[in-house]
This record gives structure tokens, sequence and C-alpha cells, in this order.
């Protein structure tokens, strides 16, 4: 397959496309003339140092923050050009470290994510009552529907929150360092989550870690940032190189094939000459 079939392949698949996005900071540029297609039905996770600008990109996707140049392309149509809330049915987004009042329940905050579909005439419906019904049963919290989110575990929190962005029965959803502060059993139960609700329910998700072994265990496609831009894009087997993690996170590793699921996996060893001068 030639270099041009690849590309018209992966327009051709892209929910979302990303045209020479620039962003800024006051006077600070944080994205330059970035360029990226997001394939439809799959989990793209964007990788990075720190500041290297993941979280900003995830944002602009969702609209969030205004950009000094390019476009962002929801298939055809301009996200630019949408009103707030037909984005909103479209695009789902989890923040960072999210914050909601402890003392309300969860159905409470799953409920939020029907605010998309709400209207002066039509506040709430059945098709509402539905969705965060289904939204519960796919994340397993329906059984916590009563209780305070003072009083749940940061797994059981995290995974309410995820349920809220179901419930606005969006085909994207974005996804900030959901495991962020996060013991390791609830890291694997909240990416399996986003596992199935890709291979169930054919979501498109975009996904920021931290932990690179993490990123190539459940990306289908990883997005290498550097200081704005990109990198490199590919499958996890592709970029997860000894190369490209010293040029990208400033660390030398041993890069060797997870014996449990093929993938790849780094055993950082030290940082490399560039991080280290």
């Amino acid at each position: 397959m030639t270099e041009a079939t690849t590309e018209a392949t992966a327009t051709r698949n892209a929910v979302i496309s990303i045209e020479e996005l620039s962003l800024d900071y006051g006077k600070v540029n944080v994205l330059h003339s970035l360029s990226l297609t997001i394939p439809r039905g799959k989990i793209t996770v964007l990788a990075g140092a720190n500041g290297c600008g993941k979280s900003t990109l995830l944002r602009a996707i969702r609209r969030l923050h205004k950009p000094s140049g390019g476009r962002i392309f929801l298939e055809e149509l301009n996200i630019h050009g949408l009103g707030e809330k037909a984005l909103a049915r479209k695009i789902g987004l989890l923040a960072q470290s999210p914050s909601a009042p402890e003392d309300m329940t969860v159905q409470e905050l799953v409920r939020l994510g029907r605010y998309p579909h709400q209207t002066l005439l039509q506040p709430w419906s059945a098709g509402d009552t539905e969705a965060i019904e289904q939204a519960m049963a796919g994340t397993g919290v329906g059984d916590l529907r009563d209780r305070r989110l003072g009083s749940l575990s940061g797994g059981q929190l995290q995974r309410a929150w995820i349920a809220m962005v179901l419930a606005q029965e969006t085909d994207i959803i974005c996804l900030d360092e959901p495991v962020n502060h996060l013991d390791l059993a609830h890291q694997l139960e909240c990416l399996e989550l986003v596992h199935r609700l890709k291979e169930q329910f054919g979501r498109t998700v975009v996904l920021v870690l931290h932990d690179l072994n993490l990123a190539a265990r459940y990306g289908d496609t990883l997005v290498f940032l550097r200081g704005g831009k990109i990198v490199a894009t590919g499958a996890p087997a592709d970029l997860v190189t000894e190369e490209l993690v010293a040029d990208v996170f400033g660390v030398q590793a041993r890069i060797i094939t997870d014996p449990v699921h093929g993938r790849p996996l780094c055993i950082p060893l030290r940082l490399s000459e560039r991080q280290s001068s």
C-alpha cells in the first residue's frame, strides 16, 4: 500500500480532521500548525511529556479553546459552525480532575449528561431516563445511584463521571487522564471500561495518558507530541521504540514485547543525554 493510499484511507475513515491548528495562551504559542485525523471507532491516545500540548489539543477538539489558526472538522462540519448543544450531542469530554458537590448523588451527577438533549418544551423524557439507566448499567454504578459522591472510592467516582459522559450519548468521547490518581486496580478497571466502549458500542475515544505502557496496551493509534507539535502518529508497535521514547520523553529505555498482550512494553533506564544535559 502506497503512502498516498494510506493517507486517503485514513482521511476516509476519519471522524475528526484537524488542519493546521495553532493555539495560543496569551502570547505563548501552545500548538503549532498541527494536523491530525482521528479514526472512527478506535481508541486514539495522545501521549508526550508534561506541557507538550496533549490536554490543550483535547480541549480544542471539544471547542473549549479558541484556535489562533487552522480548522477542526467533525466529519464534514467545521465545529466552530455548530451550536454548543449540537456539539455537546456529538462530542463528550471528561476533563482532568473534575469536581462536583460531595453531597450530590451518583444519579444526580449522571443526569447532568442529559443537559445537551433538554429543551424548554421537553425538559425531561422517557428517553433521558433510559439513557442514564444504560449509562449507569454500562459503568457498573447502578447500585451506587443513591450514594453521595463524597462517600465513593476513587475508582467508583471515576466510573460515575464516565457514566455522566456516556449519558450524553455521543459517538465521540474525550477523556483527559481518566486514570490520574487511581491505584493500579482502578486504572485497569477504568481502561477496561474504555475498551468496552469501543468494542461493544463502537465509540470513538480520544484519550490523554501519561503512562506509556497503558497507552501502548489500550491504544489503537498513538500520537506523540513534543513542544506543541506532532512528532509521530501510528500503531503502538511502530511508535514505542527506543529512539522515539528518547526523543519524545527524554528517557533511555529498553523496549520489549509484553508476553501477555503482545504490545510494546517500555522499561525506563535513565534520562537521555538531551534530558540530563
